[in-house]
């Protein structure tokens, strides 16, 4: 059997609860909170029986922390990529944080709008072809391998369903949530999102 008949399996997940320095919106900062770092323990222990290979995520720090701790109870490595970064707050930097000044383009991103532009920042689009050609780039180092992805719920909820077909509901990721990929030489499927019901 070739590398391309076996499967990898991709475990894409949301980094754990992350505090932030300032109540304002901006594209820096998000350390993970105590309960943030549990999540990131538990998300390793609850990978321990897949024989996850290697872990690789976001370079913004709630994610890059999330995957040390994952990474530490899993025993593999780490490996960084900015493609994997939630989209940037644009002209919205400053905003304060008890406003949510993105439902509106990010709802209109998940309707197939995908061409509107957070101003000054990123197009749905490019979102996801950032993170599907990161998402590519890991199912290639690992063929026939689990991997774990840790990343951010704008980014992945936009990523992935461009990288796979959806077999399941995509609904709103939780801190330490997991959404399951396979990719072969048949395509690339969506066989989980967010915990099991």
């Amino acid at each position: 059997m070739s590398a391309l008949q076996c499967p990898t399996t991709l475990v894409v997940a949301r980094h754990g609860e992350a505090a932030y320095e300032s109540a304002l919106w901006g594209d820096h900062g998000g350390s993970l909170t105590a309960l943030g770092r549990r999540q990131a323990t538990q998300l390793g222990e609850s990978l321990r029986g897949r024989r996850i290979a290697h872990v690789w995520c976001s370079t913004m720090a709630r994610a890059v922390q999330t995957a040390e701790l994952a990474a530490a109870v899993l025993g593999v490595e780490v490996t960084t990529r900015e493609g994997l970064r939630e989209f940037g707050v644009g002209e919205h930097a400053g905003v304060p944080r008890a406003e949510d000044p993105f439902v509106e383009t990010y709802l209109g991103w998940r309707e197939g709008r995908v061409d509107t532009r957070v101003p000054g920042g990123e197009t749905g689009r490019e979102i996801a072809e950032r993170v599907t050609a990161v998402l590519r780039e890991v199912a290639d180092a690992h063929p026939g391998e689990t991997v774990l992805v840790v990343s951010h719920g704008g980014a992945i909820g936009l990523g992935v369903p461009a990288a796979a077909r959806l077999l399941v509901e995509q609904r709103r990721l939780g801190n330490g949530d997991t959404v399951e990929v396979t990719a072969d030489a048949e395509g690339w499927a969506c066989t989980r999102w967010g915990p099991d019901a």
